[in-house]
């Protein structure tokens, strides 16, 4: 409680600073359009926070996965499983409550399912990431309360070729962990026909890190059992990786419209950090083949705009590899479809109404000892979906609606079906040209997940005994987001608060208990509360011959805590602290620095993480039009305090910290 009139303090700056800004020479900002809701707001219009990267941030802010990629986004975190890992948190939500599309379709790994999993989705081979939250992530799965990721990387064109052949090329070195990785894009076309192929090689090291690997203090609270006689410092081991990927996809293009196809094929090998006890080392193995086909007709009928079709197929698996010998084996086939038509204005109403069906087939077990960890499951959803947007005056409102239909099969077990219901509304009200306020009103369901219902098994990349239950329900949030947004010469300034109430939240955590050892993690049910904020302000401190430095104050702050008290797990601790941007022509750099506080409400049977310092500068130049190619070179200094941080969101925060110290360089290559 002693760091809450901090918290309050600065949200009161932030709130009232724009008084002490008035007018100023103008500063021209351009709008980013949205493209994942149907619809393509822009930013500024949008009735729900949204974080859109794209063009020279993103390529200064990729990282090895897309958790770490969006890390430094307001509200969002990165769920470390050491350096192969890292899946997005979003307002303290995390696994099937933030999903992650590729091209508006779902990655279908099984990366929802545990923290130890890597997702398929590549942000080396990003053009575009967008992370959406209020209505339109109905649109894309029930349950979303954290939000929707998604990576558009142009697999299937949509538009007609400006020349034959066209691309990039990108290399990026890493001294963190002596990391390499090349990605190479090639597309382009003729008349009506589009191609793109691309491509990525990454191989790395052990991970550098700014002390000791293993926390022992806080492993013997959690562990009693776990003698830790390996200890290594300044790197931790087993953490070496290596990935390929390449996919290939054309399409026809017309008048009327598109079709097209694509195909991806994905290969990662990656370590998990050890316990210390001397014992196996565990590598994950695994391999992914994905085919997509995606169309839109323009004006199809007379009450239609157009409608879009897309179909997936994923093929999935890994193996977790103790000391050489394949054990759990996960796999997951899915075929996934989506068929959204939006129409032409209906009076006041526009918006589009779709179908989507999923159908899967997963099971998970030890290829050594034969033991079921997941039961062979058949899975089937269907679901109905509208967004409708509307004027009442000068007033725009945004009704969303999902109602779904899911069977879950499970081989020895009877039958389960569920009906998740979901509803959420939205409206901005323009004051004036200045300042910006905006509501949101989210009912959200999602049924259970096969491994929260079936589990029963030792998972070796997480060291636990995991048990489910088969008699959890839906679980039911409501979920209520006010932001303000002000908008002038000298200042600009962006406030969200939300309160989630979440009935029967579906959760895993320690119970205390042992089985051979390893800790006992169940999957429970309980009634929860959500609160936190997101808040930045931006000043704009000089403009002249010398370019234009800004500077940007932000902080965010999750708290999640059951109704009889006690605290929901893997929440992230308070952050605030500032970035200075200079830009001049085509040069741009900046500096950051991050404060984390110590986070102390870690739910029963796990440990604090002590606050932290996060020093960072990236900066980047871009040369134009060199012989009609386009070269950009940049350079990041990572964690330049080399402090050893404990990721409070992760599994592994006492085996492996953040990386360190690390220096990070490359260039990129378009033509």
């Amino acid at each position: 409680m002693k760091k809450l009139p901090s918290i309050y303090t600065y949200l009161l700056v932030i709130i009232i600073a724009p008084t002490a800004y008035a007018n100023d020479d103008s500063i021209v900002e351009l709008d980013e359009l949205v493209v994942t809701a149907p619809l393509q707001n822009n930013v500024s219009e949008s009735v729900a926070p949204i974080t859109v990267l794209s063009d020279k941030e993103l390529r200064l802010k990729v990282g090895h996965s897309i958790g770490e990629t969006l890390k430094n986004e307001l509200g969002i975190t990165s769920q470390s499983f050491g350096p192969g890992v890292g899946s997005p948190v979003i307002r303290g939500q995390s696994g099937p409550r933030v999903r992650v599309l590729n091209n508006g379709i779902g990655s279908n790994d099984v990366s929802a399912i545990s923290p130890d999993h890597a997702t398929s989705v590549e942000p080396l081979l990003a053009e575009r990431i967008e992370v959406l939250r209020g209505p339109a992530s109905l649109l894309y799965g029930s349950g979303a309360i954290g939000g929707v990721v998604n990576v558009l990387d142009n697999r299937i064109p949509e538009k007609r070729p400006e020349r034959l052949l066209g691309g990039a090329f990108e290399q990026r070195f890493d001294s963190v962990s002596d990391e390499t990785s090349t990605v190479l894009k090639i597309e382009g076309g003729k008349n009506n026909l589009a191609y793109h192929l691309d491509g990525f090689n990454r191989d790395r090291n052990n991970l550098d890190i700014g002390g000791s690997a293993i926390d022992v203090k806080a492993v013997q609270a959690t562990d009693p059992m776990l003698s830790v006689i390996q200890n290594t410092h300044g790197y931790i081991n087993n953490t070496s990786a290596n990935a390929i990927s390449g996919s290939a996809g054309v399409s026809l293009i017309g008048d009327p419209g598109f079709a097209g196809i694509s195909i991806n094929r994905l290969e990662n090998n990656y370590g998990i950090a050890p316990d210390g006890s001397g014992g196996e080392l565990t590598r994950i193995d695994l391999k992914q083949s994905k085919y997509d086909f995606k169309s839109e007709l323009k004006k199809p009928f007379r009450y239609a705009e157009s409608l879009r079709m897309k179909l997936g197929y994923t093929d999935y698996q890994h193996t977790e590899i103790p000391d050489g010998v394949a054990a759990s084996f996960f796999t997951n086939k899915t075929y996934e479809s989506r068929l959204e038509l939006t129409h032409n204005p209906l009076g006041m109403f526009r918006g589009m109404i779709g179908f989507q069906a999923l159908a899967g087939d997963f099971s998970a077990f030890n290829k050594a000892t034969n033991n079921i960890i997941v039961p062979q499951t058949q899975s089937n959803s269907y679901g109905v979906f509208a967004l409708e947007s509307f004027n009442i005056d000068e007033l725009p409102i945004q009704l969303g609606l999902r109602i779904e239909n899911t069977s879950l099969t499970p081989k020895g077990f009877s039958n389960l079906t569920y009906t998740p219901i979901s509803a959420s509304g939205s409206s901005v009200w323009k004051l004036n040209n200045s300042n910006h306020i905006n509501l949101a009103l989210t009912r959200s369901q999602r049924a259970p997940q096969i491994q929260e219902l079936t589990v029963n098994g030792y998972h070796d990349a997480t060291r636990s005994y995991e048990i489910g239950d088969i008699n959890l329900h839906e679980e039911t949030s409501y979920n209520l987001d006010l932001g303000y947004k002000f908008k002038s010469d000298r200042v600009r300034v962006q406030v969200d608060l939300f309160h989630n109430w979440a009935n029967a939240y579906i959760y895993q955590q320690r119970n205390g208990l042992f089985i051979d050892g390893a800790a006992v993690v169940k999957s429970s049910q309980a009634n929860a509360t959500f609160m936190g904020y997101e808040s930045k302000l931006t000043i704009p401190l000089l403009q002249n011959q010398f370019g234009l430095v800004e500077l940007m104050l932000f902080s965010d702050f999750t708290r999640g805590q059951f109704v009889n008290g006690s605290d929901v797990p893997r929440m992230p601790p308070l952050r605030f602290g500032f970035q200075l941007d200079h830009s001049k022509g085509n040069w741009d750099t900046n500096l950051r620095l991050t404060r984390g506080e110590t986070q102390t409400h870690t739910g029963e049977f796990d440990t604090p993480t002590a606050g932290y310092l996060l020093l960072s500068l990236g900066t980047q130049y871009q040369l134009l039009n060199v012989h009609e190619v386009d070269i950009m070179i940049f350079a990041k200094g990572n964690n330049l305090l080399n402090e050893n941080i404990r990721n409070s969101t992760s599994y592994l925060r006492n085996f492996a910290p953040e990386p360190g110290r690390g220096a990070e360089i490359g260039f990129r290559v378009s033509y």
